[in-house]
């Protein structure tokens, strides 16, 4: 996105050159990295800093929906944890793309980050205490992911970043409905706690 906004002259054939080079594969774009797995383009600290929290955030949902399947044996937690298990896998291949250590402990339930690790003790008690906390546990984390996971975007210019945070938003939308449609099906209504009424009712809409 930096180098599209430096260009200023010879546009034209800037772009005929660069991509004769990219089609004989004598270069690649920068993003895509430099054939040894790790990018050439490094991470400014706020982009290191978000990258290692989102990671931890999505081992904190698979920890926390493992913990309640075990409690409550309904499928919907299972299920999810599956999910948040490959988001963990994305972030984990963008960390090692930078060559960045992991972050995430790989004892459930223990987090490197202060944050997480009291937000995960609060939800694991609250979703302890019914099946219907459990479910309105998954909605607020599927509400945080989605706030944390724009400000990531907002944060980057690596387009790999931002395309798999994207992804993860789409599996968080996806996880959110589940959780309010199970939750609808108790005979409870669920209003937002952490995003929008607006961004809710829009997240709902979709089939």
């Amino acid at each position: 996105m930096k180098m599209q906004r430096n260009i200023t002259r010879g546009f034209a054939l800037s772009l005929l050159v660069i991509a004769a080079l990219i089609s004989s594969m004598l270069i690649m774009p920068a993003w895509a990295g430099n054939g040894t797995g790790q990018s050439k383009i490094p991470l400014s600290d706020e982009e290191m800093s978000y990258l290692n929290f989102v990671r931890e955030e999505e081992k904190l949902a698979r920890d926390v929906y493992l913990l309640m399947y075990e409690t409550w044996k309904a499928e919907i937690f299972a299920r999810i944890a599956v999910s948040e298990q490959q988001h963990m896998d994305t972030m984990l291949k963008m960390l090692d793309k930078y060559g960045l250590p992991d972050p995430a402990s790989s004892e459930r339930g223990v987090f490197n980050d202060e944050e997480l690790q009291g937000l995960y003790d609060l939800l694991v008690a609250k979703g302890d205490d019914s099946y219907i906390d459990g479910l309105e546990v998954g909605v607020i984390i599927e509400e945080t992911d989605i706030v944390d996971l724009q400000e990531a975007i907002a944060f980057t210019d690596h387009l790999d970043l931002v395309t798999a945070y994207e992804h993860l938003i789409e599996g968080s939308k996806n996880h959110l409905r589940a959780f309010v449609d199970t939750l609808e099906k108790q005979g409870v209504t669920y209003e937002p706690q952490v995003i929008n009424r607006e961004l809710f009712d829009a997240i709902m809409a979709l089939p």
